[in-house]
């Protein structure tokens, strides 16, 4: 084979191989971008509903007087925060210290367009804790995790 003949397979193996790895980025891309729009379409779960057990009576109060206002009954959102009953606050996305970090700092908006959550600073530690154990039971409740 010629030399110059050599040269041209090389380069025509070479173009190909580009454009299989094009093609393969451009089927990677397409199918993280429709997961994400099925994501997306997702309906949000289902108000959770039935009586609160006795034990997460005290973390409801302390929902209900200090989170309601903004992330309403039942942890299910307003206007003016985000709802926890969202796979986004399942306990492998935000781990329970979140909670605390959160009503200790606040947060900057970063999921949600509600703007930034200030501090709780009336809350302690063991009322995070139960605020805490009565949403994960409200997400149970929904099908959250």
């Amino acid at each position: 084979m010629a030399p110059s003949t050599l040269i041209c397979a090389v380069s025509r193996a070479r173009v190909q191989a580009g454009e299989r790895m094009r093609m393969r980025r451009v089927i990677i891309c397409a199918v993280v971008l429709a997961v994400a729009a099925a994501c997306e379409k997702a309906p949000p779960p289902a108000p959770p509903t039935g009586a609160v057990p006795a034990q997460l009576a005290r973390g409801e109060a302390l929902f209900n007087a200090h989170c309601a206002a903004c992330h309403g009954q039942r942890a299910m959102g307003t206007d003016h925060g985000p709802p926890f009953i969202n796979p986004i606050y399942e306990p492998h996305h935000h781990g329970n210290d979140a909670f605390l970090l959160a009503a200790r700092r606040g947060v900057r908006a970063h999921h949600w367009q509600f703007g930034d959550m200030p501090p709780v600073p009336d809350v302690t530690e063991g009322d995070v804790g139960e605020i805490v154990s009565y949403i994960r039971w409200l997400q149970q409740q929904a099908g959250v995790y």
